[in-house]
């Protein structure tokens, strides 16, 4: 009898022990689910490039390797746009998730214009700040544009460092500032995307075993036009532009390859995308219009992200995204509740960039405080005439913020003139309302308004009520 009551105390004491050993191996489990490291996010934002101006896009003069490489590996959006035509409410759009009429930035801050007052509001919430609350390290590098007093500072909006400059790069007082002090001035500029560079990788080598954001805006290719002497091409000085965007594209290089030998990339949300469409000397791929108009060619822009773990490989996608979508799409794949309480304009496209979704909510395009146009599907309604290009006399013409060697450093020649008009030329329109449908004119050349009255007035509505929504509209 003893001998089995001592073997029934030894199961009894062999099944607390196996209760116990699984017990703590599922908190075990659930502890370091919890606590596995979220992705990093780096967004490589340029600045007026344009649509065709990457290999991948159709460029064909020059090629973009290490961009077209990005692609491959990831999904290229062929009907990515942006608000507006210009940078700072488009730069602030991608920040906050927002709409510029919601977010209230309308227009550039232009220091050498005296236009010193405009910012983001205290109340917005950045991806940097959601990011912040979420434990990520963060660090905004290059242009920032969305306001050049203290209270505007990167590091007051959700980074924990900045390092360079506060507005476009032919603005003066050109200086690079750090965190909230000007550690350079006068500005040599053609070492600007190498610096940059150089920012980034020091950045993502320092917290590389940590969640980190990185929002990397270059200056380039913003006129002047800057390069360093690597890429430059002596010989062919109008080859100026292609200089620029080659050392862009080494960028890009240089940064995926210490993401790869840090053995990091394969947990690294990548972005790649413009603020706008092209200056003179871009191309905008054959779309008409270019920066500051709300033709395609000024709002259309080039967008990829690579992320293996969710998204396919080499894969397009031409349903019509936004920029408002990148807030809510990156706080959810990298599950991250949002500390954004404020109303999003945009939608998380996870699924439309798997290629399981076709539709999207319509996106609009505004210039200074004017609604300007909605796209939905293939149609486009323009409510307001759009920019047409003016004649310009380049006999006389002079750029007032272009390279003097003093001020403003950059190379002297190969600046780009009015007479390398980036895209289609647009006339001046005739009337306010204008429908293109764009699967089958690209160049918005055919107003089919008259055609279909249905479609115009399903349009203006979607108009309507998005301006129902926005407060004080």
């Amino acid at each position: 009898m003893k001998k089995i009551n001592l073997i029934n105390h030894q199961k009894v004491a062999f099944l607390f022990i196996s209760i116990f050993l699984l017990i703590a191996s599922c908190a075990n489990t659930k502890e370091g689910l919890e606590t596995e490291q979220k992705p990093n996010v780096l967004i490589i934002l340029t600045d007026d490039l344009g649509y065709g101006d990457i290999s991948c896009y159709g460029q064909q003069n020059y090629e973009t390797p290490h961009i077209d490489k990005l692609a491959e590996n990831g999904v290229s959006c062929t009907d990515f746009y942006v608000p507006t035509p210009y940078c700072a409410p488009s730069r602030a759009t991608l920040l906050t998730g927002r709409f510029p009429l919601r977010h209230g930035m309308i227009r550039n801050p232009t220091p050498d214009r005296g236009v010193n007052d405009i910012g983001i509001a205290a109340n917005e919430i950045t991806l940097g700040e959601s990011f912040q609350e979420a434990g990520y390290h963060t660090k905004c590098i290059g242009k920032w544009h969305m306001g050049h007093k203290e209270e505007f500072f990167p590091v007051k909006h959700g980074f924990d460092e900045y390092y360079g400059i506060l507005y476009s790069n032919d603005m003066r007082p050109v200086q690079i500032v750090e965190n909230m002090d000007t550690v350079e001035y006068p500005v040599d500029q053609n070492f600007l995307t190498k610096k940059y560079t150089e920012k980034a990788i020091e950045f993502i080598t320092k917290n590389k075993s940590e969640s980190f954001f990185l929002h990397l805006c270059h200056a380039m290719p913003h006129k002047p036009l800057a390069v360093s002497d690597r890429f430059y091409t002596p010989d062919t000085p109008n080859d100026l532009y292609a200089d620029v965007i080659r050392e862009l594209d080494w960028s890009v290089g240089e940064i995926i390859n210490t993401l790869k030998d840090l053995e990091i990339l394969e947990k690294t949300i990548v972005i790649f995308m413009s603020d706008n469409g092209p200056w003179y000397g871009g191309s905008s791929g054959g779309l008409k219009g270019m920066k500051a108009t709300t033709w395609e060619g000024g709002i259309r822009v080039p967008f990829i992200i690579q992320y293996e773990k969710v998204f396919p490989l080499n894969s397009k996608v031409n349903v019509p995204c936004w920029s408002p979508d990148v807030y809510p799409t990156l706080l959810s794949l990298a599950g991250v509740n949002p500390a954004n309480k404020n109303t999003l304009d945009g939608q998380d496209i996870i699924e439309i960039l798997k290629g399981n979704q076709i539709e999207h909510a319509p996106v609009f395009s505004m210039h200074n405080q004017h609604i300007m146009s909605v796209r939905h599907r293939e149609w486009k309604l323009f409510v307001r005439k759009p920019r047409h290009r003016r004649t310009v006399d380049l006999s006389t013409w002079k750029d007032s913020r272009g390279p003097d060697g003093t001020t403003i450093i950059a190379r002297m020649t190969g600046q780009a003139t009015p007479a390398l008009y980036p895209g289609v030329t647009p006339d001046e329109s005739e009337s306010d309302i204008q429908l293109f449908n764009l699967k089958t004119d690209i160049t918005e050349s055919q107003n089919v308004a008259d055609k279909n009255p249905v479609k115009v007035e399903e349009l203006l509505q979607l108009i309507a009520d998005f301006k129902e929504s926005i407060p004080n509209e």
